[in-house]
Formats: C-alpha cells, structure tokens, sequence
C-alpha cells in the first residue's frame, strides 16, 4: 500500500532544492516546516507555501528537540516526512585545516543528520509510519582532493541512512539517501554554462525524485538512489 504523508519539516532549508520540495510537496497538501540557521532567506518561501519557519542549528541536540516540540502544534501533529539537507563544507589543503573548522563541519554534516533522524523516529515509531530522506553528494561515494571534511561528513551520513534503513524500514518508516552526484542549477549564480548544457541537476527534477520515493509501495521502498546529470562521468 502507498503511504500517505500530511506534514514535512525540511532542515537545512534554502533557495535551492529545499525551496523545490517544499513548493511540490505544498502542492500536493501537505503542511510544510522549515528550519535553517538563518531563516531571513526563507521568507519569500514561507509566504509562498505556507511554511512554519524555525530557527535550529541542527548540530545542537536542546536546538533539534527545540525544534520539533514547537512544529507539532504549528504544524497541527508530528512531521511524518523529514528531509536533511545540511551540509558542512569546508574546503582547502590537509595540512592547512583548521581542526575546530573541521570538527564543526563534520557536526553539521553528519552529527545533526544522526540528531534530526533520531528526533524523527522517537515520534514516527509509536505510529509505524514516517519516511526520513538524507541528501548526499558527490562525495558521499568519492573523495575529492580539497575536500576531505566534505567527503568524511557525507561519507557518515551515508553510512547512518543505511543502518537507518536496516533498522527502521521494518518497522513501516521508509529511510532513503540520495545521491545528488553533480551541481544543482541556480539561475541566482547565473545558471547552466551555455557551452555545457544538460550540465546541471534541476531543482524542480530532484525534487520530483523525492516525492517519487515518498510514493513508493512498502514492498520495493528504494533505500539510495543517485541522480546526476548524463554528463556527469561516473
């Protein structure tokens, strides 16, 4: 049977892919929650959708508790849909990082990923019902010279939705990572090269791969998908 999903908190919400799903997910009726750390950027989107707007940063556990206690009465009950898109990126040569630098990107990439998806499931469990959905990268599968901090938190965040997925899909919770494997298309950045079409990932298109798995029948849940442009070289 395809599940039905009421309400979304999307966390690590901005113009980008986060906007996509919830316009999408907005128009298909569910409630939609947002959070972010800085929450002035998503004015426009709230307004457009609807959205219950949050402040958290989701690498702190009293922030991400905070967070759900106060969306389940804005959000009329309990986000049984809950998207991580964090991400730390820090970028530079190994021996020149700063280790605090790298210890608060792994939090926000993979730490406040564990933290959001624990939160989820305490309240999605009680109904055996919910789907939790981490957004991966590139470097969820490769490693990229300059980008070790990138790669190690990404790397983990992988790793926890596959043990989520072992752990919570029989009990009725679908738990997905997707691989965004290339750059999502912003037209605020001046869009696609001219000379490299179809180089690009579509906001609108990744977002319609996420209501796609949110469609999905129990019996052939996807646990990883990848999504990247046809250029791209594997």
């Amino acid at each position: 049977m395809i599940p039905t999903y009421r309400r979304a908190l999307i966390v690590g919400a901005g113009s980008g892919l986060s906007a996509s799903l919830a316009r999408l997910l907005a128009a298909d009726g569910l409630r939609i929650g947002l959070a972010a750390r800085n929450v002035d950027k998503l004015a426009t989107l709230a307004a457009e959708t609807g959205a219950a707007v949050h402040v958290c940063d989701a690498s702190r556990p009293a922030e991400v508790e905070a967070l759900f206690a106060r969306l389940e009465p804005a959000l009329g009950g309990t986000p049984d849909v809950v998207v991580y898109n964090a991400s730390g990126r820090l970028r530079g040569r190994v021996a020149d990082l700063d280790p605090v630098a790298v210890a608060e990107a792994l939090m926000v990439s993979a730490y406040g990923g564990f933290l959001v998806a624990q939160a989820a499931a305490r309240r999605m469990l009680p109904h055996r019902h919910g789907a939790i959905l981490l957004t991966g990268a590139s470097a969820s599968v490769k490693g990229f010279a300059g980008s070790a901090p990138f790669a190690m938190g990404k790397f983990a965040l992988r790793g926890l939705g596959q043990s989520l997925a072992r752990e919570l899909q029989p009990q009725g919770i679908h738990v997905a990572h997707i691989v965004i494997d290339g750059a999502i298309r912003d037209p605020a950045r001046g869009g696609e090269p001219p000379e490299s079409p179809d180089s690009q990932l579509d906001p609108d298109a990744i977002a319609q791969a996420y209501r796609d798995l949110l469609r999905q029948d129990r019996s052939a849940w996807t646990s990883e998908l990848e999504l990247r442009p046809w250029v791209e070289k594997f």
